[in-house]
């Protein structure tokens, strides 16, 4: 593998020549985003990416939750610490085998160039990788990474007709939303992305301190607001999470500063917030729930006189069929 530089030092362009054929890398995403709460997942993810010893190697695991969580915030705060280029991959319905991998273009020249996804680039540069969202992609689009994610470590380009091995200190992880627009990953995948690991809603406190770092100008008031109605949110099984919630403060506070003249009051700001960033369903919590566990079949039947009086089994209940 031979690098050459390609036009600007600054632009980080740079183009690797692997069995004679020329690839233009990716650039990598600055990793700038603070970990707040939750450490032990932190430090489970720091040891999956650990080499103890020389036949060792490092795990690939799948971060899971709810969206809007901080799945791949983790993950970005775990390459910066390690010190290594961060590359993160969004994956969809769309994406193909040549997408993950090598995908050709063609250059204004009218020849086809070779650009390398984020994925092979962290591969050859030794980066850490981020396969956002991964329950997305498609079965046909996993098994192009079979042997990446084993001890084989390299990816096999059929549009490129080369192999890529990954460097030593490549890292990667999956994040996974747990949601119905999702494909079912393909057990050979799932049993090389391991372990797995959770990453649960944040207390109140660290949803707090969430909140004043996205958001240090916020008002306490406001922010305690946002708390509270997240934190009801969490006991109540409802997936809104500290995104809606700098989502709604957002808008709030934008909407406060928008008519100095004709103010509106913080309440009436945040409300309306709200509505526009959740719905009016989100203005009453317990209905909601109440709602959502009812459509899931979660909650039991009323209860009725003969419930009451007679076991469901009893011949004297009166709603018994004989």
């Amino acid at each position: 593998m031979h690098d050459k530089t390609s036009g600007n030092e600054e632009s980080e362009a740079r183009v690797v020549e692997i069995e004679g054929v020329s690839l233009h890398l990716s650039r990598h995403t600055v990793a700038d985003q603070e970990w707040i709460g939750q450490i032990e997942v932190l430090r489970q993810l720091q040891a999956c990416w650990m080499v103890i010893a020389e036949e060792d190697f490092s795990l690939s695991p799948r971060i899971v939750g709810s969206p809007g969580i901080g799945k791949t915030t983790l993950a970005m705060a775990a390459a910066r610490e390690r010190g290594q280029e961060l590359f993160i991959y969004q994956c969809t319905s769309d994406t193909r085998p040549e997408d993950l991998l090598i995908t050709p273009v063609l250059a204004e020249s009218g020849k086809i160039a070779y650009h390398a996804s984020p994925l092979v680039t962290a591969m050859m540069r030794g980066g850490v990788c981020v396969l956002d969202e991964g329950n997305r992609m498609s079965e046909k689009s996993w098994a192009s990474l079979a042997p990446l994610l084993d001890h084989r470590r390299y990816v096999e380009s059929i549009v490129a007709g080369i192999t890529v091995k990954a460097h030593p200190n490549f890292r990667c992880c999956v994040t996974m939303n747990e949601d119905a627009s999702t494909y079912e990953v393909p057990d050979y995948i799932l049993s090389r992305l391991q372990p797995t690991l959770a990453l649960e809603f944040p207390n109140k406190k660290d949803e707090l301190a969430i909140l004043q770092y996205h958001l240090p100008f916020a008002p306490n008031e406001m922010l305690a607001l946002t708390v509270e109605f997240l934190q009801e949110a969490h006991d109540l099984d409802l997936e809104y999470s500290p995104r809606d919630g700098i989502h709604i403060l957002q808008f709030a506070l934008k909407r406060l500063a928008q008519d100095p003249e004709h103010p509106l009051t913080q309440d009436e700001a945040w409300r309306e917030s709200l509505t526009k960033v959740l719905g009016d369903d989100a203005l009453d919590l317990k209905g909601l729930a109440h709602r959502r566990r009812k459509a899931l079949g979660d909650e039991p039947p009323p209860l009725d006189f003969g419930d009451i009086f007679f076991g469901g089994d009893n011949p004297l209940h009166p709603g018994r069929d004989d």
